[in-house]
Parts: structure tokens; sequence; C-alpha cells
């Protein structure tokens, strides 16, 4: 499957938040983009 590039603005709190979860659980900030993005599926209908 092709890759994508994606560009989103977040606020500086969103990033912090974003980059101490990264850290606590040793992914990536895409890795956990992804996920977040896949976990979308269960709301569709």
């Amino acid at each position: 499957m092709a890759k994508i590039q994606l560009s989103v603005r977040v606020e500086e709190s969103e990033m912090k938040l974003l980059i101490k979860y990264a850290k606590k659980t040793g992914r990536t900030k895409t890795d956990i983009v992804r996920e977040f993005i896949r976990s979308l599926k269960s709301l569709e209908s």
C-alpha cells in the first residue's frame, strides 16, 4: 500500500502530550497516530 504524508497542526500542549506518551510507551509518534486512525474503523457502519 502506498504511503501518503500527512501534516497536522496541533497546539503545543497536544504535541507535548504526544511526545510524553511516545517516550513512556517506547513508540514513535507516527505509530501512535496510525493506531488512533486505525481505531476509527470501529466507527464504520
